[in-house]
C-alpha cells in the first residue's frame, strides 16, 4: 500500500500537537557569533575580567578568553542522561572578594542506579576548580532522563535559588514537600538553610524548599526593579508558564494546568484551585522555554524593560513586552537561529544567547 507521506505527517502533527507558533517576527535585530562551535552550551556566565565560563551539557567546563576555549580541570563527575548533564553556572555576587562559582549538574552522588540534580560551588585557580563542595543533592536518584530543572540565581539579599524539575514523577514529587523534585529551593551560599525558609518547622519537609508544585523550570532571573524571582517552566502539550515566585506558595502542578498530555488526553479537568497560584503568563502552544533575562541596560532603546525567553521548540528568542503587570506583546528575535538554551545580560549591557550547535551570540539591534 502506498502511503501519502505529506498527509501522514500532517495527521501526525495534528495529533501530536506540534502547532505552529503565532508570534510575529521582529526583523530589527541581528547577531554576532562570539563563541563558535559548541554543541549544547547549557549555561554560561561572565567573570569580572569579561571572560566567560560555559558549560557543555556533555560534561565540560570551558573558559573562553582571548578568543580561545580552555578546558577547565577538576570538574565533578557528570551523570549524562536524557536532559541531564552539566547545566547552569553563575558567580557569587561578591565574586571579586570571595571567588566562588556555583554550578548545577546531574550526578549519581555515589549511589547505585540513576542520578539527580546536584548544586555545588568551587573556586577557579588557574584553569582548575579547587575547594569543590556539594551544597545540595536531590534524592532519590532516578534513571528517568527528564526534568532536571537546574537554573541558578542569587537574589538581592544574597540567597541562592535553584530549580529542580519533577524528574518525570508528576503524581508524587511536586505536591509533596517531604520529597525533592518539582520545587524551587533557597539556601545560603555555603549550603546552609536560611531560618526564614517557609518549611523549616514542617515535620519531615525538605528544609531548602522555597516553593513547590513545579514541573520543570529551566529559566530563572531576578526582576531588575522589584527584586522578585521570576521563573518559567515547561508544561506538557501547552501550558508552559511564567511564574513570579513567592515564599511557600504552591504553583499547582499537576493539579492545575493549562496543558494536556502529549497524546492530547487530559490529566486534570481544572486550571484554577484555591491555594494554588495562577501563572503570570502561559503559552499554548508550548514554546519549550529555556533561559530567561530582562533587558535592563540602555543598549536596546525602547526594548529596555522587556523580558527575553529562549524557545527550544521554535528556535528563536521570545521578546515579551510587559505593561500593567501583564505581557501585552510577544515578538520573535533571532528567528530560526537554533535551539536557544540560555540568555544573559553581559557586564557590557548587551544580551548574550547560547544556541545549540552554534555557540554564544551577541544580540544586536538594527
Amino acid at each position: 500500500m502506498k502511503i501519502n507521506l505529506s498527509l501522514f505527517c500532517a495527521i501526525a502533527l495534528y495529533f501530536l500537537g506540534c502547532a505552529q507558533d503565532k508570534n510575529p517576527v521582529n526583523n530589527a535585530n541581528a547577531y554576532e557569533v562570539i563563541v563558535a562551535d559548541m554543541t549544547i552550551p547549557w549555561g554560561f556566565c561572565f567573570l569580572p575580567d569579561g571572560t566567560m565560563l560555559i558549560t557543555e551539557k556533555s560534561g565540560e567546563l570551558i573558559h573562553y578568553k582571548e578568543g580561545e576555549k580552555i578546558l577547565i580541570q577538576g570538574v565533578p563527575e557528570i551523570y549524562v542522561r536524557g536532559q541531564g548533564g552539566f547545566m547552569d553556572i553563575i558567580i557569587d555576587p561578591k565574586y571579586s572578594e570571595n571567588g566562588w562559582l556555583y554550578m548545577s549538574y546531574a550526578s549519581t552522588g555515589y549511589e547505585d542506579g540513576g542520578g539527580n540534580t546536584t548544586i555545588a560551588r568551587a573556586k577557579l585557580s588557574g584553569e582548575k576548580l579547587t575547594e569543590f563542595k556539594v551544597l545540595y543533592k536531590a534524592k532519590p536518584n532516578s534513571k528517568r532522563g527528564q526534568h532536571f530543572g537546574s537554573r541558578l540565581q542569587f537574589d538581592n539579599e544574597g540567597f541562592l535559588y535553584f530549580t529542580i524539575g519533577d524528574r518525570g514523577n508528576r503524581d508524587v514529587n511536586p505536591q509533596d514537600i517531604t520529597r525533592d523534585c518539582g520545587k524551587i529551593y533557597r539556601i545560603n551560599p555555603d549550603g546552609s538553610i536560611p531560618p526564614s525558609n517557609p518549611f523549616v518547622d514542617s515535620v519531615n519537609a525538605k528544609k531548602a524548599i522555597f516553593s513547590y508544585g513545579h514541573r520543570n523550570p529551566q529559566g530563572m532571573t531576578i526582576h531588575p526593579e522589584t527584586g522578585e524571582i521570576w521563573t518559567h517552566e515547561h508544561g506538557p502539550k501547552g501550558g508552559d508558564e511564567i511564574n513570579i515566585i513567592s515564599k511557600g506558595k504552591n504553583y499547582g502542578w499537576p493539579v492545575i494546568s493549562y496543558g494536556v498530555n502529549y497524546s492530547g488526553t487530559k490529566f486534570t479537568e481544572i486550571t484554577k484551585k484555591e491555594g494554588m497560584e495562577q501563572p503570570f503568563h502561559y503559552w499554548d502552544p508550548s514554546i519549550a522555554p529555556s533561559g530567561m533575562a530582562f533587558i535592563s541596560s540602555d543598549k536596546y532603546g525602547d526594548w529596555k524593560g522587556n523580558l527575553l525567553v529562549g524557545s527550544l521548540k521554535f528556535q528563536y528568542l521570545d521578546m515579551c513586552t510587559i505593561k500593567d503587570n501583564k505581557i501585552i506583546k510577544e515578538e520573535r528575535l533571532l528567528n530560526a537561529i537554533g535551539r536557544v538554551r540560555s540568555v544573559e545580560q553581559g557586564p557590557d549591557g548587551f544580551i548574550y544567547v547560547s544556541v545549540e550547535n552554534l555557540g554564544i551570540v551577541k544580540l544586536l539591534r538594527k
